[in-house]
């Protein structure tokens, strides 16, 4: 197939999974609190945690509904644009979206209903089960998915015939090397997610005065919960990058912009990167720091790209500026979550109207640190399907022409536009509303 066709089925399959993932960022985090509020509902009798838990759920399902239809696309994008991927790995990769359907999505579909219409028609006790059990589904969602992606990065457990890859050990396949720090730093990152959006809803009706204690209930618990996942993130983070840089060493270089291996290497806060001359321009950097931070010893080296053939690297400045991307972010909600323990240890929160805005705005903050991650994570393994062992320009579909791929591609853009336009201003129209208005 010609380049065109290849570079439009990259950018339709960026596009739809670049909205789709948007939403289990909140979903798995959301289902999560919402059983967090059950079970204290359940242990405690106060009607704040049901009240907040009944709001909660109407937007969980409206999210959840939206993250079904977005979702079923990409599976028939394997089969459409990249069937010489989906044939050369369907004997690996096939069981384990097998067991997403089978483990996670009929066990959330299934007690969603509960959780949606019998309130008032079982056990308090099935129905926190139902959530705990809806909960657990999005969580199961989650480690198939990265089990999967996770196995693209660093394959394990498989031997290669005729061009075919087969199963040898599936222990080996599910827990390769870098799934566990990819599906804690994942996950945890969903929680980020949820909660920063918990805490800019919960700041809004605090500014406005709308939600009562239910609003201030809200805020607290999300400012808790942050104060000990962001540290957390960031400790992950760290460890994903020590498993990055043994497994994925290229993808390294490229985050950074490395282009000769050394020790004693700098950290660079800033440049623009220059493929063609092989140097950054403009760099701004703090001498011995990016050996230390990336191998936690200043004698550290750190790989170079003039170590790896041109047609084996990663596009370096979009790997580049997304990793300072999603680190920027990082660091400006650790910024807000220090901010609101000193407030919340000084009873200002209330007063401090300007805060609550800035928690506002702050709510976008998780979406974007996820784009981030998933920006750096899949363009720095490029250029393969299969690290080091499928390029991507081998996996498409050898039959699709310019025009097959634009017209899809023009069609999921405007679908998507809509559902999420409409998705959204009912979503704002429920939060505006408040748990008070539940209750």
């Amino acid at each position: 197939m010609n380049t065109s066709a290849a570079l439009l089925s990259r950018l339709q399959f960026v596009w739809v999974i670049g909205w789709h993932i948007l939403l289990p960022a909140f979903t798995v985090g959301m289902a999560s609190f919402i059983a967090l509020l059950e079970v204290r509902w359940a242990a405690t009798g106060r009607k704040i945690y049901r009240n907040i838990s009944v709001f909660w759920i109407r937007i969980f399902a409206v999210t959840f509904g939206m993250g079904v239809v977005t979702g079923i696309v990409m599976p028939f994008q394997f089969g459409t644009n990249w069937s010489r991927y989906a044939d050369a790995t369907s004997n690996v990769l096939s069981p384990l979206f097998a067991y997403e359907g089978l483990t996670a999505f009929f066990l959330e579909a299934a007690f969603l209903g509960i959780l949606l219409f019998a309130r008032q028609l079982v056990p308090r006790w099935a129905y926190t089960l139902s959530a705990i059990t809806v909960a657990a589904g999005t969580l199961f969602s989650s480690f198939w998915i990265l089990a999967a992606n996770s196995w693209m990065q660093t394959p394990t457990g498989y031997r290669v015939i005729e061009g075919r890859f087969f199963p040898t050990d599936w222990l080996q396949i599910i827990f390769n090397p870098s799934f566990p720090y990819r599906l804690a730093h994942t996950v945890v990152g969903f929680y980020v997610t949820t909660g920063f959006v918990v805490l800019g809803v919960g700041a809004y009706h605090l500014r406005r005065g709308t939600a009562g204690e239910e609003g201030r209930a809200m805020f607290t618990m999300a400012l808790g919960l942050l104060s000990v996942l962001v540290p957390l993130q960031m400790f992950l983070g760290d460890q994903h990058g020590l498993n990055t840089l043994k497994y994925q060493p290229t993808k390294i270089a490229a985050i950074e912009a490395r282009w000769d291996r050394q020790s004693h290497a700098p950290l660079t806060l800033f440049a623009l990167p220059d493929s063609s001359a092989e140097r950054n321009r403009f760099a701004l950097e703090i001498p011995e720091f990016g050996s230390l931070i990336l191998t936690h010893h200043p004698e550290g080296v750190v790989p170079g790209l003039k170590d790896i053939p041109a047609a084996d690297r990663p596009p370096v400045a979009v790997a580049f500026f997304a990793f300072r991307l999603m680190v920027g972010v990082g660091l400006a909600m650790l910024a807000v979550i220090v901010s609101g323990c000193y407030l919340r240890a000084r009873g200002r929160i209330s007063s401090c109207r300007g805060f609550l805005r800035v928690c506002e705005i702050a709510s976008s903050f998780g979406f974007v640190a996820v784009l981030a991650g998933w920006t750096t994570t899949e363009v720095g393994r490029q250029p393969w399907t299969v690290y080091g062992l499928l390029r991507t320009s081998d996996s498409v579909s050898p039959s699709l022409s310019f025009g097959d791929v634009l017209s899809s591609l023009l069609g999921y853009m405007v679908v998507y536009l809509i559902i999420y336009i409409v998705g959204f201003r009912y979503l704002l129209r429920l939060i505006r509303g408040g748990p008070a208005v539940e209750a």
